[in-house]
């Protein structure tokens, strides 16, 4: 994984985009949307705007998957 692409994607905030199969959809400030499957949020309170570092597990596992892909395709 591109850790330098990685910190560029946590920084800054995050915006909620829209909410669709059981995920909420976030935007960083850079552009790249991800998910936050709905069944890890619990009981937690996911704002409209927070800081995009709080989303590093969510961006890390959009971009492993989006890896995975690309390689599946190669």
């Amino acid at each position: 994984m591109d850790m330098k692409l990685l910190k560029e994607r946590t920084k800054g905030h995050v915006e909620f985009i829209y909410f669709r199969k059981n995920e909420l959809w976030y935007t960083t400030e850079c552009g790249f949307q991800f998910p936050v499957p709905a069944e890890e949020v619990g009981d937690a309170t996911f704002d409209a705007k927070d800081k995009a570092s709080m989303f590093m597990r969510y961006i890390r596992m959009h971009m492993k998957s989006i890896e995975k892909g690309r390689a599946e395709c190669a």
